[in-house]
């Protein structure tokens, strides 16, 4: 189903849980179209001597000046498992900028129906501000820690929400994103933020997570996850021999104060919005 404005009912849900799933949100030739795209990236990137790997587990990569200058970009990032693996099957990720450097990953991105869903979500100065092709590769893709994309992509107030759109099967075998549903009616309790040259994770609340049971959130191909930008979710590894390919969107309101100590900047490339 080719969904537009959430409805009542689907509006309850998402304040109640902090995400949806919606189901055949993407056609099957749009999910065709990013992971061809996304190949031909793969195949005319030339591979350094020197990989930077994405861990959401020990942050290495936040000193490399790859990965921090990489918000108005498009760059490479490995897996820390990765070893003698072709380049195809060693990457954890392609980002930060696709939805505005790339044709492909533009028109997907800006499709009418996210838009309209956008709005209906009351982002009412929606600006697109990060993209991330997810690889999760098979017997190596990596689990990425409980964790809220506000840390990450912080606004006042707090706007950002997360679109993922699985454009592989995605379920408890190969990784799927995992849940703990009301928790967004927490507090933020991280920031990854610039202080000076270096980037840092500073603790804003030590409030564990709450005692919730976690919620497995398998998606067909096509389906769209939205994410409140305060739920704590993760993934586990994949450890199957199944690709759980995604792509993930991020968006805040343009009416809310961008920190300019934020990680993700864009010097050469001004946020715009759907139109």
């Amino acid at each position: 189903m080719n969904r537009s404005a959430l409805d009542a009912p689907a509006l309850d849900a998402y304040a109640r849980d902090g995400f949806l799933v919606l189901e055949g949100f993407l056609p099957p030739a749009e999910c065709d179209a990013l992971q061809a795209r996304a190949a031909e990236l793969v195949a005319g990137f030339a591979a350094p001597a020197r990989r930077t790997v994405f861990s959401t587990g020990d942050q290495r990569h936040a000193d490399d000046r790859y990965f921090s200058e990489s918000g108005d970009a498009i760059r490479f990032f490995y897996e820390e498992a990765a070893t003698d693996q072709p380049t195809a099957l060693a990457l954890n990720k392609i980002g930060h900028a696709l939805h505005d450097l790339d044709p492909v990953f533009d028109r997907v991105s800006r499709r009418p129906a996210l838009a309209a869903l956008v709005h209906s979500l009351g982002l009412k100065q929606p600006l697109l501000l990060q993209s991330m092709y997810l690889f999760k590769q098979p017997h190596i893709g990596a689990p990425v820690d409980w964790h809220q994309d506000a840390t990450y992509l912080y606004t006042v107030p707090s706007t950002v929400t997360g679109f993922w759109i699985a454009l592989d099967d995605a379920d408890r075998d190969n990784g799927c994103l995992m849940a703990l549903p009301g928790g967004h009616r927490g507090p933020l309790r991280q920031r990854f933020r610039r202080r000076g040259e270096r980037l840092v994770t500073e603790t804003l609340d030590d409030t564990p997570w709450p005692a919730l049971e976690p919620v497995a959130l398998e998606a067909r191909r096509g389906t769209l996850v939205v994410l409140h930008g305060l739920l704590p979710h993760a993934s586990a590894p994949n450890r199957s021999v199944r690709p759980r390919h995604a792509y993930s969107l991020h968006v805040i309101d343009g009416r809310a104060d961008y920190p300019a100590d934020n990680w993700l900047q864009r010097p050469t490339l001004p946020l715009q919005g759907f139109a």
